[in-house]
């Protein structure tokens, strides 16, 4: 069996990494945040020291031998019931994904930490860290820039049409990947317009939007679930 000054460490620092991690998900107010992350890693450390050193007793009888990974592999499995607890799905948009993800990966962090590996357990610490804070901003710049943009747009009937966005946006209009126009049923005068942009950075987005809210007719916009209205 482990002394107990080792079997603190052990503890001590599945608790500290697993912090560390927690911190940076309570920082975005994500409901699996500091204490739920130091707490799966405190745990995955002790299942794996209960599963390496739990049974010294048993095998000391003839003809008894057991697998000292048994336990902890039933963590890699079992920790997905508490990261599925964290995924929400907000309309047609999944969140929680990378939280779920962080959890699975302080479990290993945990058992890391608990089989003595503490390099290891550091330098993972460290590798999830960069990916969660640092690369976050890269791939928010990156993918926005090429993200689809769509506008739905109520107009007066027939003052907005393909021949119309030409003239007031010029050649942004070849980035019109989607043009839909329905009649309102409420309002037989008042066509609603679905307009979708294709490879446009938000900064540019927000340009096309006020030339869109400046053109004749124009009654309502609204781009990505934000209403602004216009009133005439």
């Amino acid at each position: 069996m482990l002394p107990d000054l080792e079997l603190i460490t052990r503890l001590g620092l599945a608790a500290l990494l697993g912090g560390a991690i927690g911190f940076e998900r309570e920082r975005l107010s994500w409901a699996a945040g500091l204490r739920t992350h130091m707490l799966v890693c405190v745990g995955a450390c002790l299942f794996m020291i209960v599963s390496a050193y739990g049974f010294m007793d048993v095998l000391q009888h003839e003809h008894v031998s057991l697998d000292p990974s048994r336990v902890a592999a039933q963590v890699v499995s079992g920790i997905g019931f508490l990261g599925a607890g964290s995924i929400l799905l907000r309309g047609e948009i999944v969140r929680g994904l990378t939280t779920a993800a962080s959890l699975w990966t302080v479990a290993a962090i945990g058992l890391a930490a608990g089989g003595g590996l503490y390099f290891a357990a550091v330098a993972a610490t460290v590798i999830i860290l960069i990916i969660l804070a640092g690369i976050k901003p890269l791939e928010r710049r990156y993918f926005s820039s090429r993200q689809k943009r769509e506008v739905m747009i109520s107009a007066e009937r027939g003052m907005l049409t393909l021949h119309v966005l030409e003239q007031q946006l010029g050649p942004v209009t070849s980035r019109i990947s989607t043009f839909i126009v329905q009649q309102q049923e409420e309002a037989s005068k008042v066509d609603d317009v679905l307009i979708a942009f294709s490879r446009m950075s938000e900064s540019d987005f927000h340009m096309l939007l006020d030339k869109l809210r400046r053109i004749p007719g124009v009654l309502k916009l609204d781009a990505k679930g934000q209403p602004e209205r216009r009133t005439y």
